[in-house]
């Protein structure tokens, strides 16, 4: 029986557990909010906090459900041996959405649900392990949980994002807590952290055996970040690297034994690579344009995490000149590694001439490093300077951490009520979502009926709840059921249906009208946030654009009517909207009222229907 081996100082769990506490009350805020907001109306949603979960939950609900990994939830669309599906991004990221529905699925929890509790989940397991790495690296639990709270709490502000910008008024509240965004990063976050509590025990110790142990967690962990999220174990990747080049750089004392931990830890590292880089080849041809990836070798440096990269860098050389601390110490060195790793992950296409959406590095995981690496430098500093004054430490920590935790507040509140109405729409969708659960009872082809919703939230989030495929959502195009030129020609469909003609799109694409720039342009085009290659519309473009529409309109046809066959029409409340397109193609019936949505069925005409 072997002992893992941990540091010579205890590590206090209660002070982890506080910290997760706090972490999880902050992932469950937006839910509290939705509950005060609908009161006794609530029907049982759960609360997103970024736009993009609606995605995943969407991709979740159809695990939980059986259906095969690579399925488009938004289509129908699932893979088969008659017409096999090409990888998507959620079907090569599968470690973490099977980690949620597989015991959703055991214990009967719907979608909604699992998004509620895993985001909970890992919210404490995130600040536990963080507080555990720091408490390791620094021998003192209390600044461990202080530091996890600083780090969690303030990532959005090393991000310079989240509630600063309305603060300061020079932006806006967005986006609440990063890390929690679910599935993804959230689920994959603390297993990050496990990760590098593994490595620094694996580079601690000299026994063999532990350091096979350690070592078997540390492949473990990113085996399932590499299947779980790209920016994560990219990010562990480019870490993993510069700590084996200063380690070795620096400690001369066990320097083979050190090359050689390094070097089997690099080939396992390996192994899911392959598998990675297999399913990487089998993914769709739409998938580089919607995850924009582009070539070149621009530098990258005015990003918050790199400025506070580079100060903690400054910290450390300056703080060892004076002899403050050890430069060749393990806990240096470690605050060392994590300090480059947001100059080199914000700046690798200078050697890799591709560079894939850095803005995910900035708010996701390179923000979180960053802060992570100045705790633990200041943690050392602290330590060393008030080495004999343990009263004093601790009468200055408990500010800190209280500190840390009233930031948590005023980012839940200054960035979770920027999606209080959309959360709302959503909530009151329910009792329309079910009505529809319960007509595809029975149904063999309950992926495949098609809802056309006239209105665009509710259309985003109904395949996370209910089976029908939608003609349009805004997220259809990320899954691969359907080419980049049909995704737009199901716009196209959405608009005609409104009887939006040519002259209305080219005057919304002309406002800034992103939902209209997405559908048709993709999402690099209406924000210079994702791409160092974003270039605004020009009206060129939005006249060609606008023409192409027209031509579809006027030339609309039976065959584009059944492409696919619409079952369902679902409108909001006091709709404003012309509906003789619809009329015209297909006969309305059976008009049901779901709470702030009306529910149609639809049913082809033989003949198109003759307009006055």
């Amino acid at each position: 029986m072997f002992k893992l081996e941990f540091s010579k100082t205890k590590v206090r769990w209660r002070y982890g557990v506080i910290a997760g506490i706090f972490l999880a009350i902050f992932a469950c805020y937006p839910q509290f909010k939705m509950l005060y907001l609908q009161g006794e109306e609530w029907q049982g949603h759960y609360a997103y906090n970024d736009i993009d979960e609606v995605a995943y939950a969407a991709y979740l609900k159809a695990l939980i459900d059986g259906r095969p990994r690579k399925n488009d939830p938004y289509t129908g669309i699932d893979d088969s041996k008659d017409k096999p599906q090409a990888e998507s991004l959620f079907s090569i990221q599968f470690a973490a959405p099977y980690v949620v529905a597989l015991p959703a699925r055991l214990l009967g929890i719907s979608a909604p649900t699992a998004m509620t509790i895993s985001g909970a989940l890992a919210a404490f397991l995130s600040a536990l392990f963080c507080f555990w790495l720091i408490s390791a690296i620094t021998e003192d639990s209390i600044l461990g949980m202080v530091g996890s709270l600083i780090v969690l709490c303030g990532g959005a502000l090393a991000a310079g994002e989240g509630a600063i910008g309305e603060i300061l008024g020079i932006g806006f509240s967005y986006p609440y807590f990063p890390f929690l965004r679910r599935y993804l990063p959230a689920i994959p976050f603390p297993v990050f952290f496990v990760l590098l509590i593994s490595l620094w025990y694996l580079l601690k110790t000299e026994k063999l055996q532990m350091r096979l142990i350690w070592g078997g967690i540390a492949l473990s962990s990113f085996s399932f970040l590499v299947f779980s999220y790209f920016y994560l174990w990219t990010t562990a990747a480019a870490w993993m690297v510069c700590i084996a080049i200063i380690w070795v750089g620096l400690r001369s004392r066990d320097r083979f034994e050190d090359v050689r931990a390094f070097i089997l830890l690099g080939a396992g590292s390996f192994i899911p690579l392959i598998f990675y880089g297999y399913l990487l080849s089998m993914r769709s041809q739409s998938m580089d344009s919607v995850t924009l990836l582009i070539f070149t070798r621009q530098t990258d440096l005015m990003r918050v995490p790199v400025f506070i990269g580079i100060f903690v860098l400054a910290v450390i050389l300056i703080c060892a000149l004076l002899k403050v601390i050890d430069l060749r110490a393990r806990p240096t060195i470690f605050a060392l590694s994590l300090a480059a790793v947001p100059i080199i992950v914000f700046n690798q296409q200078i050697i890799s001439g591709r560079s894939l959406q850095p803005i995910h590095y900035q708010v996701f995981i390179g923000n979180y490093v960053a802060l992570l690496a100045l705790v633990v430098t200041l943690g050392i500093v602290w330590k060393t300077v008030l080495a004999d004054r343990r009263k004093l430490s601790v009468g200055l920590l408990v500010p800190l951490g209280l500190a840390a935790v009233a930031w948590g507040f005023v980012e839940c509140h200054y960035t979770v009520r920027v999606l209080d109405r959309p959360n709302i729409v959503r909530d009151n969708g329910i009792p329309l979502a079910m009505r529809l659960v319960e007509l595809a009872k029975d149904r063999p082809d309950r992926y495949r009926s098609t809802v056309l919703s006239i209105s665009g939230i509710q259309s985003d989030d109904s395949p996370s709840i209910a089976p029908q495929a939608v003609l349009w959502s805004r997220h259809q195009h990320v899954f691969t059921g359907l080419t980049w030129q049909e995704n737009k020609e199901r716009y196209y469909q959405y608009l005609y249906y409104q009887n939006l003609d040519g002259k209305w799109l080219a005057e919304a694409l002309q406002k800034g009208d992103f939902v209209s720039s997405i559908a048709l342009f993709g999402w690099g085009r209406h924000s210079d946030r994702l791409s160092f290659d974003a270039k605004p519309l020009s009206i060129q473009e939005i006249v060609e654009e606008s023409k192409n529409y027209q031509r579809f309109f006027m030339k609309f046809s039976r065959k584009d009517a059944l492409s696919p066959q619409l079952e369902y029409l679902v409108l909001p409340r006091g709709h404003n909207i012309d509906l003789r397109n619809i009329d015209k193609w297909y006969e309305r019936t059976g008009e049901e009222q779901h709470g702030i949505f009306t529910l149609f069925k639809l049913k082809p005409r033989p003949n198109p229907k003759i307009l006055e």
